[in-house]
């Protein structure tokens, strides 16, 4: 996954979860944020972003904000769009017969359906950008939805469906996604319930530039519990 036009910035302040202020050469422009998670511990006055300027002329906003630099870490991509763009490429070259986008089960659409040999799958993806002493977690806010699609896939699963959460971690270096307890106990509980009825838990590494984002190694969790 490339992105086109893409600039440094010097982030000022967030007044909201959408948009933000940044210095561009000297100059302050206010962008919309591609993420509506907290990122407190990313987007700190002073640090380096990296903008992507917005295909639509009309827009209030000039840029996109896609990712930062993180202090003492390195570069995340915090574009929540990413991780089903970047997983819709990797998919094409997994051998599936077929590939549905935004697939409709019970009361939820699940991000991809697909179909080889007979067998039914499913995949709901998750894009990781909080990092702790090398570690990954998810989420960095309390998610409801995220919680009702694991439930989802466990019914899946009950019925024959071959069901996985993927992690698509947004940073390199990190090789492991844990259920963030202490945000969310409510998603860990469904998390580990989805691990105990047999969904497959993917972390998928990426490598990370200002410019792209593209899954180069898979991982197979193992059981936290």
């Amino acid at each position: 996954m490339k992105y086109t036009s893409v600039i440094p910035a010097q982030f000022i302040s967030r007044p909201n979860r959408f948009i933000a202020h940044v210095s561009v050469e000297g100059k302050e422009e206010i962008v919309h944020v591609k993420n509506t998670g907290r990122c407190k511990e990313l987007l700190i006055p002073g640090v380096t972003v990296y903008l992507e300027e917005a295909q639509n002329p009309q827009r209030k906003t000039k840029y996109d904000l896609v990712a930062v630099d993180k202090i003492g870490f390195g570069l995340i991509n915090i574009d929540s769009q990413a991780p089903n763009r970047v997983v819709s490429e990797w998919l094409q070259s997994q051998n599936y017969s077929l590939i549905k986008p935004e697939y409709t089960f019970g009361e939820s659409r699940i991000d991809f359906y697909m179909e080889r040999d007979n067998t039914k799958y499913l995949m709901e993806v998750k894009g990781c950008t909080l990092e702790i002493d090398g570690i990954g977690y998810f989420p960095d806010a309390p998610t409801q939805r995220g919680v009702k699609h694991l439930r989802e896939l466990i019914k899946a699963q009950q019925l024959g469906y071959v069901c996985s959460i993927a992690f698509v971690v947004q940073m390199e270096h990190i090789q492991e996604v844990k259920p963030n307890i202490s945000t969310d106990p409510e998603f860990a509980r469904a998390f580990y319930d989805a691990q105990k009825a047999g969904v497959s838990v993917l972390f998928l590494c990426c490598k990370v530039t200002p410019e792209s984002l593209k899954i180069t190694r898979t991982i197979t969790s193992r059981s936290f519990q």
